[in-house]
């Protein structure tokens, strides 16, 4: 698999972010690097929501695409502290080009602050970790898994991505590899 580009947006940790790239790298089998760009978040701020807008930072990646990708690159994640959207849902973790080149996940839900609980770094962590494989996976073509522990398993709320793996089930893994790639098996 070619290397993927993670891309800490606004004020994003960028210590969290590399610690997803070594854990990233781990489970995606992939060599995964960290690349900065100057895009400026507020453009895709909803004042009448008060969150960003995700597809729209998405679009915007794809304009920026050719500092970021190069050619030698297979995806890119974008990682965003703030509280994501799109129209027609209430919030979202991330989004993704379904079998395209480009997603973007947000912690903001991950954390425990946002639902009045004391921090969990561990917890918060992985729900990351899960997200991101989630949206890279979309990047790859796979769609949502009826499988519940698999990475791939719609998450609606943030205790669903708690009672998924951090991993791709055997039908999503053999997807992959079928498309030669090659993410660590199941569990």
């Amino acid at each position: 698999m070619k290397p993927i580009v993670l891309v800490p947006l606004g004020d994003a940790d960028r210590t969290l972010v590399s610690d997803l790239r070594d854990a990233l790298e781990q489970k995606l089998v992939a060599p995964v690097e960290v690349r900065e760009a100057a895009l400026d978040l507020e453009r895709f701020y909803s004042t009448e929501r008060v969150q960003y807008n995700s597809s729209e930072i998405i679009q915007a990646l794809q304009r920026f695409s050719p500092p970021l990708t190069d050619g030698k690159h297979s995806k890119v994640l974008a990682v965003v502290r703030e509280d994501l959207f799109i129209p027609i849902l209430t919030y979202v973790f991330g989004e993704a080009e379904l079998d395209g080149e480009f997603a973007v996940v947000s912690y903001h839900r991950l954390q425990n602050a946002a639902y009045g609980l004391p921090p969990n770094p561990a917890l918060e962590f992985d729900r990351l970790l899960k997200e991101a494989l989630h949206e890279v996976g979309h990047t790859l073509g796979l769609i949502h898994c009826t499988s519940l522990d698999c990475v791939m398993h719609t998450s609606t709320y943030v205790e669903d991505i708690d009672l998924k793996q951090a991993s791709f089930c055997p039908s999503c893994t053999a997807f992959m590899r079928k498309r030669h790639l090659s993410p660590h098996p199941s569990h």
